[in-house]
């Protein structure tokens, strides 16, 4: 699974974990009757239309023990979502969100404030509900 997929699924974008992360409960699939399972390939969850994602940050801060600067930090989103901030996790997240190769090789702190701001991007164009001031 690629990082931006784990960031997708940790802010509760995929259907079966929005549930999860705004009420801490599993979402529990009904079952089917048994002449209607057909299925050879396993379900893909299709993203949620919309997620807030300020009020699951925000839920998800409240809970943890570090002040963290999720608005503006890279390192601190990642921290807040449980997904290891490492330079080399961020280098890869980067990679696959079309980061210029001269900031992924240069200077960090610029490759930090590019990620963040392409993060919440795409959040908010795979259906994250997120505010005009975090994405300029």
């Amino acid at each position: 699974m690629s990082l931006f997929n784990t960031i997708l699924e940790k802010l509760g974008m995929i259907k079966d974990k929005a549930v999860e992360v705004l009420t801490g409960q599993k979402a529990v699939a009904a079952e089917a009757p048994a002449e209607a399972t057909v299925s050879a390939a396993p379900e893909v969850p299709a993203p949620v239309v919309e997620v807030d994602v300020v009020a699951v940050c925000e839920e998800l801060a409240k809970k943890n023990p570090q002040k963290l600067n999720w608005k503006t930090s890279i390192v601190d989103l990642m921290k807040l979502l449980g997904i290891d901030p490492s330079l080399a996790n961020r280098k890869q997240l980067a990679e696959e969100l079309g980061c210029p190769k001269e900031l992924i090789g240069g200077d960090y702190s610029q490759m930090n404030i590019w990620l963040h701001k392409a993060v919440m991007k795409k959040l908010a164009e795979n259906g994250g509900k997120v505010p005009q001031e975090l994405l300029d």
